[in-house]
């Protein structure tokens, strides 16, 4: 197994794979080799497709995640071990598309107070002040602050693009005394383990899932919770979609419209078409027509 995982990151790196798709789906051919405690390439088609009844029926894995382990286990079946015939297709189908949970900005500077910790406060306040998601808040580094005009770069955020993104003053002005107290070198926000350089998302998480809680906010699960929230909230000033739409990095307008939907200021904003209609002005018009058909 262990030659098969050093193919499988050669061709993964061939394919210009992004770390966290590499470790996605290196955790999906795991995942199978070790429940049935065997090499991935001595299964059968129906062994592979009774995994992921398995991971449907007694997991209760959801389709999104299903799919991504499906993904994962295409790529070793096309490109690692060339068994094109044993390679999964989805036919789970994707979970229904919800719309996002977003804080007020009250619950938000709650959350982003609740750590006594310097640096968890930081990293909170990053990922809500600049959109990040967490992989972005993990690679920070000092040179990606540009406190001359007031932008964050992010380096290879999801499909490894390149963008900028929002520099809060209020978020520079605390950076300031988080860089002289912690001195980082590699990375902005570094592990506090020996042999680790940057943090993992599960501590992201932990992070976030702790203040959140301690904060007394029962809603908005998940560190992306931030995220959305970052995008709503500037709609909600006036902000033009299309500009949210570039500081959060997405690909498609489609993708960021999705906060007009949870926007409850947007939408109080727009009048309802039966409110818009008056019957005493049509009556008012219906006796001048009359009116001047009698002259």
């Amino acid at each position: 197994m262990a030659v098969l995982r050093e193919k499988m990151i050669r061709e993964m790196e061939l394919h210009n794979l992004s770390k966290n798709t590499q470790r996605s789906y290196l955790a999906s051919v795991s995942g199978l080799a070790k429940y049935y405690m065997q090499s991935p390439d001595q299964l059968t088609k129906e062994l592979i497709e009774d995994y992921f009844l398995y991971l449907k029926q007694d997991k209760g894995g959801a389709p999104n995640t299903i799919g991504t382990v499906i993904s994962g286990l295409r790529f070793f079946y096309n490109h690692v071990v060339c068994q094109e015939h044993l390679a999964p297709v989805n036919t789970f189908g994707k979970k229904p598309r919800k719309l996002p949970t977003v804080l007020t900005k009250a619950q938000i500077w709650k959350i982003i107070n609740a750590p006594k910790n310097m640096k968890h406060r930081l990293i909170l306040m990053s990922a809500y002040s600049a959109g990040l998601r967490a992989s972005e808040v993990v690679a920070l580094k000092p040179e990606h602050i540009d406190s001359q005009r007031m932008l964050i770069k992010v380096v290879e955020g999801k499909g490894r693009k390149d963008r900028y993104t929002l520099l809060s003053e209020t978020f520079l002005k605390e950076l300031r005394q988080y860089y002289k107290a912690y001195r980082p070198k590699e990375y902005l926000f570094p592990s506090s383990y020996k042999n680790r350089t940057s943090l993992r998302y599960e501590s992201l998480r932990e992070i976030y899932e702790k203040a959140r809680k301690k904060a007394g906010v029962k809603e908005g699960a998940g560190l992306h919770t931030l995220r959305h929230s970052f995008a709503t909230h500037l709609l909600e000033d006036g902000y033009d979609i299309r500009k949210i739409q570039i500081l959060l990095g997405h690909s498609c307008l489609s993708t960021t419209m999705i906060y007009v939907h949870v926007s409850h200021q947007t939408l109080s904003r727009i009048k309802s078409p039966l409110d818009s209609y008056d019957p005493q002005e049509d009556i008012k018009k219906e006796r001048r027509d009359d009116n001047d058909s009698n002259k």
